[in-house]
C-alpha cells in the first residue's frame, strides 16, 4: 500500500502495454525529461466537487513535474478517484486501481534534497511506499504537515480551489486533469 508518513503536445515515453485502456496504462520506465524547467506549468484538476488549479515547480522538482505532466497529458488521471481522504490532513489520488497500491508501472526517485518546498497548506506532493518509490499517486494537503518534509517530494501548490480540496470526499472523481505551460 502506498502510504503517506491538453493544451500542448504529449511528452514522449515508451508505449504503454498493448490493449491497455487509459485508466490501466502501464509503462516500463519513467518518461524522458521533456519539460522546460524555466517555463511555468499549471495543472487544472476538474473534480466532481469543483476545479482545483495548481502551479507546478519544475525548477525544484523537474523529474516529478515532468512525470505528472506526462501522465496528465496521457489522460492517465482522467476518471480516477480520490481513494484516500483524511480530514485536516490530505486528499490522495492517482491510483488506477483505487486501492492505494496501483501506479504507472514504474518508480522514480525522490526530489527532496535541495528542494526548498515544504508541506504547507495546499501543496501537491508525491505519495510513496518509502524512499524512491514515486509513481503516479499524489496528495494535496488540507493543512501544514511538517512531519512529511524530506520524505515526500513537494512539486506544486494550489492557487485556486483550496475550498474544493477541503470539500473532496473519499471516492470523489478527478474528471479531467489538464496542463498549461508558458
Amino acid at each position: 500500500m502506498i502510504w503517506i508518513e491538453k493544451i500542448v503536445p504529449a511528452v514522449s515515453a515508451p508505449a504503454p502495454e498493448k490493449g491497455a485502456s487509459v485508466a490501466t496504462q502501464q509503462w516500463p520506465s519513467p518518461p524522458a525529461i521533456e519539460i522546460d524547467p524555466a517555463k511555468n506549468y499549471r495543472a487544472t484538476i476538474e473534480t466532481s466537487r469543483g476545479t482545483i488549479e495548481l502551479e507546478l515547480y519544475p525548477a525544484h522538482a523537474p523529474k516529478t513535474v515532468n512525470n505528472f505532466v506526462f501522465l496528465a497529458r496521457q489522460g492517465f488521471y482522467d476518471g480516477l478517484k480520490f481513494h484516500r481522504v483524511i480530514s485536516n490532513f490530505m486528499i490522495q489520488g492517482g491510483d488506477p486501481t483505487g486501492t492505494g497500491t496501483g501506479g504507472p508501472g514504474y518508480r522514480f526517485e525522490d526530489e527532496v534534497r535541495n528542494n526548498p518546498l515544504r508541506h504547507e497548506t495546499g501543496v501537491i506532493s508525491m505519495a510513496n511506499a518509502g524512499a524512491n518509490t514515486n509513481g503516479s499517486q499524489f496528495f494535496i494537503t488540507h493543512s501544514p504537515q511538517s512531519h512529511l518534509n524530506g520524505k515526500h517530494t513537494v512539486f506544486g501548490k494550489v492557487i485556486v480551489g483550496q475550498d474544493v480540496v477541503n470539500a473532496i470526499r473519499q471516492g470523489d472523481l478527478m474528471q479531467k486533469v489538464t496542463i498549461a505551460e508558458k
